[in-house]
């Protein structure tokens, strides 16, 4: 069986399956996969048995990353939390997998990765030769109850008695994308990296995920005495919105704003239509966080990423000496450099 590659962002036949295609996500996007070939160059490119006289009926999105620092490598997709295969797994459709690995070879590619949110492999690994090689959780809460049943279904202490600690703190919300609300949240986050010892994302990044998505992201900052204290970013695609970014100032954490800002975008997309509301992956090794999450949406998935061929190099986890050793480097570094090394850096490792 052929396989075809089409450009998705040019392709229109791209955006007419991910309208329909019920599997499909923000990062299937086409402003997703914009604002990731903007910031960082990636060539977005889509595998697909449609040929192109034909309706797409199916497709599995890459970014090419060309980097001298960590290797050629087809990734679905950097710095995208999950990306699912747009193909039948049920068998009768699935895709040749023998194609897809002789594509990796002509690409010189030393390997490709997919990030699928269902269990597609476990069964077929033998035969698909991908390997896995990082795990997290995945945690995405329901919206069909009503809002008094979903507030009533969060952690009492650690969530619903700080939602209303920081309502008799008297907290102000702002929602919008303009330059203000960006650079309000983009401060948040450079002080929220530092305290993880990581380096941020570029100010370019988000200033692209605006462009590119306009209305579907919303920055929510909660202020105190007109100080910006928390900040959350999120993205809506179909009925889904994502939480993708959350920061804040350690000063003012005992007035909840972070659970208080949650719990509006929750609200807001529930009354808005939304069906399900997306808390993206954790680390199996963040207690800190995946308790967090755990007190808005129990009972998370696993969520594995998988490469192909299966002689590939393992992820260097959270705990992995690499990133030990890189967070111990960060820590001493001052905020400036630590922004200019992420914007230097960060293209490398999607």
């Amino acid at each position: 069986m052929l396989i075809y590659r089409i450009d998705p962002v040019e392709d229109p036949r791209w955006r007419q399956l991910t309208e329909k295609h019920p599997k499909c996500s923000v990062f299937h996007s086409i402003g997703w996969l914009k604002a990731l070939q903007l910031t960082y160059g990636y060539e977005p490119l889509v595998l697909t048995t449609s040929s192109p006289t034909e309706e797409l009926s199916n497709g599995l999105v890459f970014c090419h990353v060309d980097s001298w620092l960590t290797g050629n490598r087809l990734v679905s997709l950097p710095f995208s939390d999950h990306c699912e295969p747009l193909f039948d797994t049920s068998g009768r459709g699935n895709f040749p997998m023998d194609a897809l690995n002789a594509f990796r070879e002509r690409m010189g590619c030393k390997y490709l990765e997919i990030r699928p949110t269902e269990a597609i492999f476990e069964s077929t690994q033998e035969r698909n030769h991908f390997v896995p090689v990082a795990s997290y959780f995945f945690h995405s809460l329901d919206l069909s109850p009503g809002l008094d049943e979903l507030f009533q279904s969060l952690d009492k202490d650690s969530v619903q008695r700080r939602i209303l600690r920081a309502e008799r703190a008297g907290l102000v919300e702002e929602i919008g994308i303009s330059d203000r609300h960006l650079k309000d949240f983009y401060r948040l986050f450079t002080l929220t990296r530092k305290r993880h010892h990581l380096p941020p994302s570029s100010l370019l990044w988000f200033q692209n995920l605006i462009k590119c998505q306009g209305s579907a992201v919303q920055i929510r900052v909660a202020r105190k005495e007109n100080i910006a204290v928390a900040a959350i970013l999120t993205l809506r695609f179909k009925d889904k919105v994502y939480y993708k970014y959350g920061c804040s100032d350690a000063r003012f954490h005992r007035h909840g704003a972070m659970p208080w800002l949650l719990w509006h975008a929750i609200s807001d997309a529930k009354l808005d239509g939304a069906r399900r509301f997306d808390f993206g992956r954790t680390e199996a090794d963040n207690f800190g966080l995946l308790t967090f999450k755990n007190h808005w949406a129990p009972n998370p998935k696993p969520l594995v990423y998988w490469r192909l061929p299966e002689n590939s190099p393992a992820q260097d986890g959270a705990d992995g000496w690499k990133m030990r050793a890189a967070k111990r480097i960060f820590s001493y570094m001052p905020m400036e450099l630590s922004i200019l090394t992420g914007k230097v850096f960060y293209r490398h490792f999607g």
